[in-house]
């Protein structure tokens, strides 16, 4: 297709008529917090509160509406690491269409059963999305389905399109608009649209620096596969990029940032405690990134994609937070065993305000069990300067200190 001669505005404008009835509202909510650490205003668009717990309802739906009658009676198949699943599954079964999805391997639970519960068919295959794609391709020949795909689809992309419209509509001054890539679909979608209405806007996406390929084939010039994907934002762990996606990016996205690991979970942390917001962590790079600008007093619209996230993820999330805000200080020390040290620790860490969460006094630990014994401290702290602070006083009253994390 013609980039240049095609009216993008007036498809996304249609796939919000698509839409109608469909979605729930996510109105963007002001947040005090980032916008103080950040010196810009920031609003955050919160598309894990949409149907099926994310953004990808938007494209899934105005693709399957798109389709022949004939296309529909074949029934259609996606692959997908499980947000898109459940919004070709919800859409299927509201036009009472097959659906099968294929998923990887690795796919969280809570998305697996999700998409069930629409009552498509679900196929487990691969470690990483791109081998679940190839499958789907797979079984789309040899039935005859018509494939949906995740982020390479103008439809699809026109449907994600829809968000920009929804914030330009409720707050004509953005100036920015950051937004996860994974495929690079829903920056696509809110690219063509968020130029054609405002084209002084800057559209930026955020990669994990474990999943950069959007990156990697901007600077290529051309679609890569990577190697390898190593993030735990399983949502947008893509080795390659769309080649339309790749086309619409290089015309209309300003830039793209990559953000690592510990800065995604401080984000989904942040999120958690200071807006309620649970999010998986794919939807928390925006607010991953935001730091990283080199901007001030502007309006910058985050959008939080998805909150698929099942409960053990969750805690693992919280307690990796916790360690990379320097709100949990683990350390073992070797005490002397005799009556009183375990005393002299508890005060130290009293004094300064840390707060015990576990102990473990253990003999059998220590490298010389005969005169020693090894302490194991879990403590809550305040940040990075606490820990500081609490370990120079234990090692002021005499105590090696062998930080755990």
């Amino acid at each position: 297709m013609n980039l240049d001669t095609t009216n993008h505005l007036e498809n996304v404008r249609k796939a919000a008529a698509n839409l109608n009835g469909v979605l729930r509202t996510t109105d963007m909510i002001y947040s005090e917090f980032f916008s103080k650490e950040t010196g810009n205003r920031i609003y955050i668009k919160p598309e894990n509160l949409q149907r099926t717990g994310s953004f990808k309802i938007r494209g899934a739906f105005n693709k399957v509406a798109n389709l022949t009658e004939e296309e529909r009676a074949k029934g259609i198949i996606a692959s997908s690491a499980g947000n898109h699943a459940q919004g070709v599954a919800l859409a299927a079964s509201k036009m009472g269409i097959k659906a099968t999805i294929v998923m990887p391997q690795v796919t969280p639970l809570i998305k697996i059963d999700s998409t069930k519960s629409y009552g498509a068919d679900v196929v487990l295959h691969g470690n990483v999305y791109d081998e679940a794609y190839a499958k789907a391709v797979e079984l789309a020949k040899a039935n005859g389905y018509t494939f949906v795909h995740p982020y390479n689809d103008y439809d699809v992309m026109c449907g994600q399109g829809t968000i920009a419209l929804e914030i330009l509509e409720e707050l004509e001054d953005i100036d920015q608009i950051l937004v996860p890539v994974g495929g690079g679909g829903l920056i696509s979608g809110i690219a063509m649209a968020a130029k054609a209405i405002k084209p002084t806007i800057q559209v930026i996406g955020v990669e994990p620096v474990g999943a950069a390929s959007m990156t990697a084939a901007l600077d290529a010039g051309h679609v890569v596969t990577l190697d390898k994907v190593q993030t735990g934002a399983e949502g947008v762990a893509v080795k390659t990029v769309g080649d339309l996606a790749l086309e619409v990016c290089s015309k209309y996205v300003d830039g793209i940032i990559q953000v690592t690991e510990d800065e995604i979970m401080e984000a989904l942390l942040l999120l958690l405690e200071r807006h309620k917001i649970i999010c998986e962590a794919a939807g928390a790079l925006p607010l991953a990134a935001i730091k990283k600008l080199n901007t001030r007093n502007k309006n910058i619209a985050c959008v939080v994609s998805g909150g698929n996230i099942d409960m053990v993820t969750i805690s693992s999330t919280i307690n990796s937070g916790l360690v990379t805000r320097g709100r949990v200080l683990c350390f073992t020390v070797d005490l002397p065993d005799t009556p009183g040290q375990l005393l002299s620790i508890a005060q130290i860490l009293s004094d300064h305000r840390a707060n015990v969460i576990k102990l473990e006094h253990n003999q059998f630990k220590a490298i010389d069990r005969v005169q020693n014994v090894q302490l194991e401290v879990t403590a809550e702290t305040n940040g990075h300067e606490h820990i500081k602070t609490v370990i120079d006083a234990l090692e002021a009253g005499g105590f090696k200190v062998n930080r755990i994390y």
